[in-house]
This record gives C-alpha cells, sequence and structure tokens, in this order.
C-alpha cells in the first residue's frame, strides 16, 4: 500500500500548489470479507481527480458522492458500505472521509522518509456509532514525537469515545534487476505495474538508459567491482538475469554483504548449483542468511515460457516469498482469502482507548 499512499501525496503536493481541495478517504476497519484491506484509501479532488482506491471499484462512487459533504463543510465523516446486498464480498466497510490539508513541512517529511526508505505510522481515530463525530482524523506520526493532521480537525487528545486504526508505512517494495536484456526490460515493466520501484544495473560497456525500460526508476551502469547498491533492505528482492555465468557469479559477489528478502537466479537447478559451489569456494564465510535467500531457478512453476510468463512468474515468487505464503488454488485455501496473522499484527492494529 506503500506506493498508493506515496502517489496520492505526489497528487496532493500538485493539487495543493494550484489550490485545489482534496478529501482523504480511507477504510478503517472491516467486518466480514472485502476486495481490500484497512489501510488502503483514496484521495479525492474537488475538480473530481481521484487517486488510489478502497476497492475494486464498487465501492468508490458512493465514496465520491459521500465526500461532497466533506468538501463543503469541511468535518470528518464515518461511512459504512455494507457489501452482503450489493457485492460478492459480504464485508462491512467502515470508510473514514476527512479532508486532506498537510502543509508543506509534513509533505516534505513524508518524502523524505519515502525516499530514504525510513517506516512511519498513520493513526486514525473514528467512531463506528457517530457518524460526524468532532474530532476524527488521521496523523502522521513520526520518530521522535514529529506528527502531522491530515486536517486541523483532527482532535490528537486521547479520548475513549474514539476507536482507533492505526498502520505502519513501510518502504516502498523494491526489486533490482542486474541484467538488461529483453527479459529484464519486461521484468522491469511489471514490477512497475505492481507498484515496486525498480532499479537495473548494467554494463558500463554498453551502457543503457532510464527510456530503454519503461516504468523503471534508475539505472546504474557499474562492472561489479565498482557497484555501490544502498538501502538493501527487507523491502529488496534482487534478480540476476545477465545470461552469463562469470557475470552472475561476479555481481553475486558485489551484494553478498547485503541482506535482500529474495535473490532471484535465472537459469536450471544445475547452473544454480554450480554458481553457488563457485561463490562458497572464493567465499566459505559468506552469511547463512545471504544463501537462505536465494531462490533458483527464479520463479513459480506456472508452465512459463515467453519473457512475460517468466516475469509473472518471477514476481509471484517474490509476493509468495515476502507475504510468507504458500503458493496454492485460493479455491483450495480453507478460511478467509486475506487470513495472515503477520500482516494483521503488522499493518491492521485496531484497538479502543
Amino acid at each position: 500500500m506503500t506506493h498508493e499512499f506515496k502517489e496520492i501525496i505526489e497528487c496532493y503536493y500538485k493539487a495543493r500548489q494550484q489550490g485545489i481541495p482534496a478529501v482523504m478517504a480511507t477504510v478503517v476497519d472491516v467486518e466480514g470479507s472485502s476486495y481490500r484491506r484497512p489501510g488502503v484509501g483514496m484521495l479525492i479532488l474537488e475538480n473530481g481527480t481521484v487517486t488510489g482506491a478502497v476497492s475494486g471499484g464498487c465501492v468508490e462512487k458512493e465514496v465520491l458522492r459521500q465526500a461532497q459533504s466533506v468538501f463543503k463543510t469541511g468535518s470528518p465523516k464515518v461511512m459504512t458500505y455494507d457489501g452482503k446486498y450489493r457485492l460478492g464480498c459480504e464485508g462491512l466497510l467502515y470508510i473514514l472521509i476527512e479532508r486532506f490539508e498537510m502543509d508543506n513541512f509534513g509533505i516534505e517529511a513524508v518524502q523524505k522518509h519515502l525516499k530514504s526508505r525510513t517506516p512511519f505510522e498513520i493513526k486514525s481515530r473514528y467512531s463506528k456509532t457517530e457518524q460526524n463525530l468532532s474530532g476524527m482524523g488521521s496523523v502522521v506520526l513520526f520518530e521522535g514525537d514529529q506528527e502531522f493532521v491530515f486536517s486541523n480537525k483532527v482532535n490528537t487528545r486521547i479520548d475513549a469515545s474514539f476507536d482507533f486504526f492505526q498502520r505502519e508505512i513501510q518502504p516502498c517494495f523494491k526489486l533490482v534487476i542486474i541484467g538488461t536484456e529483453h527479459d529484464a526490460v519486461k521484468l522491469g515493466q511489471l514490477a512497475s505495474m505492481t507498484g515496486w520501484e525498480v532499479e537495473i544495473i548494467g554494463s558500463p560497456h554498453h551502457p543503457k538508459h532510464l527510456k530503454d525500460f519503461p516504468g523503471v526508476t534508475r539505472v546504474i551502469n557499474a562492472i561489479p567491482e565498482e557497484l555501490c547498491l544502498d538501502n538493501i533492505d527487507d523491502q529488496t528482492a534482487i534478480v540476476l538475469m545477465t545470461h552469463n555465468f562469470a557475470k552472475d557469479l561476479l555481481y553475486l559477489q558485489a551484494i553478498k554483504d547485503t541482506q535482500p528478502v529474495y535473490i532471484g537466479l535465472l537459469g536450471p537447478a544445475r547452473r544454480r548449483e554450480k554458481l553457488l559451489s563457485a561463490f562458497i569456494e572464493y567465499f566459505p564465510e559468506v552469511a547463512d542468511e545471504f544463501l537462505d535467500s536465494i531462490h533458483g531457478p527464479a520463479g513459480l512453476n506456472l508452465g512459463a515460457e515467453t519473457p512475460q510468463e517468466i516475469a509473472i512468474s518471477i514476481i509471484a515468487e517474490v509476493l509468495a516469498t515476502i507475504r510468507n505464503q504458500t503458493p496454492i488454488p485460493l479455491q483450495e485455501k480453507k478460511g478467509a482469502i486475506h487470513d495472515d496473522p503477520k500482516r494483521k499484527s503488522i499493518n491492521v492494529v485496531s484497538t479502543r482507548i
């Protein structure tokens, strides 16, 4: 969801410069099943422009209609949307709608944290019983007790009459692709469409540029010995796809001191074993965590053949890895679709004070 919030901030910044009022709608609670989980939001400008979404498209029209009163009065409200009679999800959504009037200091602080890949939190106070309770709204919280409210209507004092929804905004997920062939182009394009930040690593002997990779945010042309990757964290995946054994080995050596959540190797299992044997021979003391993060052949067994299909299989495996899931058909899954306790504890903390 981080990339969606990033897009919302970018859209709001431009609207603020033009003096266009904005309203933010956030799903703060769900009872039952829903298309999206709590924490997703959409920015609505007074001119009708919308950034983000709170569902697959079925709820947005009602949110737009309800937002008009917030534009008119400036007062926040909570709308409920019962999908039991109108959707197939059979869930009850609670959506907080409030003016979005963050000042320039707040915008800069959010952008700074997103750029430096530093997590922060957003805390929303709302009421399930009172649709127009004064003081409802959201606050962005940074380390060091720095905070910025979405609007001046927000009451930041502790109040037992409110429910609270708090979520951590993690760094945008990042994919580093080492390789510049046409399959790297397709993988970067799909990863970008998924909302990930994408970086391409290529050779300075055959330099590439951003225009060569649609959707990519950065291109680095560097030999392995001079490669310096910053901000490689547990929200980062790396895929080695130079199609050259010696180059893959050198680049694997170049990233040995990093700890991404996923490292993918193209090619058959025997190539992986040969590559890792040579790598460990040079670096026998390499961390077990680094070796455990290596997946080869990269991707899930989907029967992929084309570069586009191979990209889908790799993206799918990365998603399964970072979400701690064992891929199975959803029709074979018992219980709810979204039932990962870890994700709930990190992203959905709903308590009453």
